[in-house]
């Protein structure tokens, strides 16, 4: 008599591949507020977690804060980047990421490592108020999507919880603008482009560095910025 066969245990890839999928339901719905088709990819996400490897001072620890966390996807790759000490504040406003990111954390073999470390925050990233502050910002907000006020107030935002020196990283998609001019009505190619010069403005004052990950889904840019010790 063959023995009970024992119930298979969720793997890593199993819970990426359920995340892939909530996420591109989420996206077909929500599509002005998830801002993406795919997951973002790990080469887009150490990318993003430069500066939690790049520290000032390697004995202190860090306060992070992600913005826009999805279903953990740049998340998990922040993970492996963070040391003892270190904490995470994941922002997500939509209900069904929020929750999957809340339950990854005790499950998932990349993140349940900083369950302890990290706090789920269902809310705009602006709702989180002006009594945090924070060492390292990476947001992950599809400031293409929004409107100019929009991404101002944001920005604004992160300048006031980022600490001096602190720094923020932000991705967005290469060639959208091009593609919308082409294909989108003027108005909505008229949006994108005011929210464009808005993270120009920010990045011409405070940028210290770009990069390109093309291994990504569509290939994206980063732009790094960093607060002035002395405002």
């Amino acid at each position: 008599m063959a023995a009970p066969q024992k119930p298979l245990q969720s793997t890593g890839i199993d819970s990426r591949l359920r995340d892939a999928g909530l996420f591109v339901r989420q996206a077909v719905r929500t599509f002005r507020a998830t801002g993406a088709v795919a997951p973002s990819s790990r080469a887009l996400g150490h990318a993003l977690a430069r500066f939690v490897d790049e520290r000032e001072d390697p004995t202190a620890p860090l306060t992070i804060l992600e913005a826009g966390a999805g279903t953990g996807a740049v998340s998990r790759v922040i993970a492996q980047h963070m040391r003892a000490g270190d904490t995470i504040d994941l922002v997500e406003s939509n209900p069904e990421f929020a929750g999957r990111l809340a339950e990854q954390l005790t499950s998932d073999p990349d993140l349940s490592g900083i369950a302890d470390s990290a706090t789920v925050h269902q809310k705009l990233v602006t709702d989180m108020g002006p009594d945090v502050s924070y060492d390292v910002i990476i947001s992950g907000l599809p400031f293409a999507n929004f409107t100019a006020e929009e991404v101002r107030e944001i920005m604004e935002y992160y300048f006031s919880v980022l600490r001096p020196g602190g720094r923020l990283s932000l991705f967005g998609y290469l060639y959208t603008k091009q593609v919308k001019a082409v294909i989108a009505p003027r108005e909505d190619f008229l949006r994108q482009a005011r929210s464009g010069w808005v993270v120009e403005e920010w990045v011409n004052r405070y940028g210290v560095g770009t990069e390109r990950v093309l291994a990504n889904l569509p290939p994206a840019w980063i732009q790094h910025l960093r607060r002035p010790t002395e405002d």
